[in-house]
């Protein structure tokens, strides 16, 4: 018998290094008419939507085609990049690049509409070894200057060319702190809260 889904799903259930879920965090939003949203409302918003609309080069996408992102580590991954991302923050340039909220899909469910891994390498050769449509998936990686380290390979990036559009049952919910699942649950309309496959909170684990 041949590696069935059932067999690949037991090698991921017996590693704590891997996952079978991809993960994309929001952040707040700064609408047109100045309106700024919180990260729980651009999450409610997604899910409203039930699409969540690629970055452009302003997050980092090589090429002409837009990206959304997800990270393929395990919950407790996302909680220790977090950590280190409010720790050194202000080391870091001090840009807020995601909050602790967001949503989680299977892996396969991702991968059937188009979400692969992303390649790291120095931008420039990885343009020359993939044509110009594929340049959404490049992230770049260069460890020459020890003054100057671009290395993103903690995510474990996927990308979805394009926008991302999904059923919501098929989406868990990500909640970052008590405070944000009080103000999803008085938020979010009722349809939601019924059609979604379900809440986790990364809290404990990043306490």
């Amino acid at each position: 018998m041949g590696y069935d889904y059932e067999k690949w799903k037991k090698r991921f259930e017996n590693r704590s290094d891997i996952t079978l879920a991809l993960t994309h965090l929001t952040r707040e939003q700064l609408l047109g008419d100045g309106t700024k949203l919180s990260s729980v409302e651009v999450l409610i918003k997604i899910l409203k939507e039930q699409k969540i609309i690629g970055s452009t080069k302003t997050g980092y996408i090589h090429g002409k085609n837009p990206a959304v992102c997800f990270q393929e580590s395990p919950q407790y991954g996302i909680a220790q990049n977090l950590i280190h991302e409010n720790q050194y923050r202000e080391e870091l340039g001090g840009k807020i690049r995601y909050s602790s909220n967001g949503l989680i899909f299977l892996k396969r469910y991702v991968y059937l509409r188009g979400g692969r891994p992303v390649i790291y390498e120095k931008v420039n050769n990885a343009k020359k070894m993939l044509p110009e449509e594929e340049w959404w998936r490049i992230v770049s990686l260069d460890l020459d200057d020890k003054e100057n380290i671009v290395d993103w390979t903690h995510e474990r990036e996927w990308r979805v060319k394009g926008d991302f559009e999904f059923a919501l049952s098929a989406a868990y919910v990500l909640l970052g702190s008590s405070k944000s699942y009080k103000e999803f649950i008085k938020k979010a309309d009722i349809e939601i809260l019924k059609s979604i496959a379900g809440i986790t909170a990364i809290a404990p684990l990043a306490l």
